[in-house]
């Protein structure tokens, strides 16, 4: 049984969605098992044995841990070809992969800016610049999510959600923490809340984490 571990809020939601997809298609269970971030459990010795990264996600196959999104969404897209993860054809495939990178690649660091500027610098007023600064720059990076979000049909890649809907979810999520109300992103909002978030497996995983769209606070 894969084993993912997962923090209610953060980018593992990607894999937790994809397991419950692969449950559905194949009937194989996985175990979900948290990680309190706010609690450093990340950091822990017997965590860090696992992902020394001491970050989420982390994917147990067959005993052998497995880190970063893309290398896990490409592996359990591989493992079970019959939940459709990802399309067949090569070249559409690539493509979706490469937009799944710049989500991790380049709108996941970018937020990281607006949520924790002590990464960077441990100059207060530094932090505060690097975070408006981080903040201006992710709104476009939603607006661009927001114009894939137009050719959903109706879901990202095709007649059922994927890693793409998982992170899109997860993304707009966020930009509510940097100031963006995500009802001014409406094309965006309304393929997020009408769809992604209602299909049973985003949903099965949203009621494990216990989380919710909006973290707008106008």
């Amino acid at each position: 049984m894969n084993i993912l571990y997962f923090a209610p809020g953060a980018c593992s939601f990607v894999p937790h969605v994809a397991l419950e997809l692969v449950k559905a298609a194949t009937g194989e269970d996985f175990e979900p098992r948290l990680v309190k971030l706010h609690k450093g459990e990340q950091k822990a010795p017997e965590y860090l044995r696992i992902n020394p990264n001491g970050q989420v996600p982390v994917l147990v196959a067959d005993g052998k841990p497995l880190t970063q999104i893309v290398a896990i969404c490409d592996y359990l897209d591989r493992r079970y070809p019959q939940a459709g993860l990802l399309p067949a054809d090569p070249w559409a495939r690539a493509e979706a992969l490469s937009q799944l990178a710049w989500m991790n690649n380049t709108a996941h660091p970018n937020f990281t800016h607006v949520f924790r500027p002590s990464d960077f610098t441990d100059d207060e007023g530094a932090q505060s610049a690097i975070k408006r600064f981080a903040v201006q720059k992710f709104r476009p990076i939603l607006e661009r999510i927001q114009e894939w979000t137009k050719k959903a049909a109706p879901f990202w890649l095709g007649a059922k959600p994927s890693f793409h809907d998982a992170d899109a979810f997860t993304l707009l999520r966020w930009g509510g923490f940097a100031g963006i109300d995500p009802k001014s992103l409406p094309t965006y909002h309304s393929y997020v809340t009408e769809r992604v978030m209602t299909h049973p497996a985003v949903a099965a995983a949203l009621a494990r984490e216990r989380v919710q769209l909006d973290t707008f606070k106008g």
